[in-house]
């Protein structure tokens, strides 16, 4: 019998705390991916794919186990999420102008060839809408500050206008990537207001960084952790 790996609890990276921001290093990591469009609410695009990631996920982990004796515990779903005025995100929360990539992280010893027979054993039966958009790719994410959020997602936009207005620029960093929230509860089956999300931002040094050295921590707490 095989040990089985639970990422979730062995990389840093899946490490956040309510009420608290954080600055970790991201490794390069290998994900199933997918992209779309539109609010995640109503767009059944984003539905597809859901449903075209999991299948994909699942070959994959069996295949690993059965041909490489190397079991693990599927990944949760995540997203990137971006749009041309990220105040869509805040300010003016707009979800119908938002894009996204859903994604899976699967080992790094999941290789090409693995991957396109899980593809087409999650075709032979019920082929999932958007089974050929899945792609596996690479992220290279690097320096990121995050932090976890237990609720309902339309309760983000007050904590991540803190991380993005307040703690980024007060610590003399800047926003360099896409937003990245990793979805420890399944939104399908928990209440809003238990949802357990990571919510990440890559960051790199700003060009002006503060001048003040008593400007503050590199972490910070802003209410009491879960």
């Amino acid at each position: 019998m095989t040990d089985k790996l639970d990422f979730k609890r062995t990389l840093d990276a899946y490490q956040a705390e309510r009420g608290r921001f954080r600055v970790v290093e991201v490794p390069d990591l290998q994900y199933l991916m997918i992209d779309g469009h539109g609010d995640p609410n109503t767009a059944p695009e984003f539905t597809a794919a859901v449903e075209s990631l999991y299948p994909v996920a699942y070959k994959l982990k069996f295949a690993s186990k059965r041909g490489l004796g190397r079991d693990y515990v599927v990944m949760p779903l995540e997203g990137l999420w971006w749009a041309e005025d990220m105040d869509s995100f805040t300010a003016a929360r707009d979800k119908a102008r938002w894009d996204w990539t859903l994604m899976i992280m699967v080992p790094d010893w999941i290789d090409r060839e693995m991957f396109t027979a899980a593809v087409e054993q999650a075709g032979a039966k019920n082929r999932p809408a958007r089974l050929d958009d899945v792609r596996l790719e690479s992220l290279s994410e690097g320096r990121c500050v995050q932090t976890l959020h237990i609720g309902s997602f339309d309760d983000e936009a007050e904590v991540l206008a803190r991380m993005h207005q307040e703690f980024i620029p007060d610590n003399g960093l800047r926003m360099a990537g896409r937003h990245h929230e990793i979805y420890l509860s399944d939104f399908r089956k928990v209440a809003p207001e238990k949802l357990r999300t990571i919510l990440r931002q890559p960051v790199d040094d700003s060009p002006s960084p503060p001048t003040d050295p008593k400007s503050g921590p590199i972490e910070s707490s802003s209410d009491s952790a879960d």
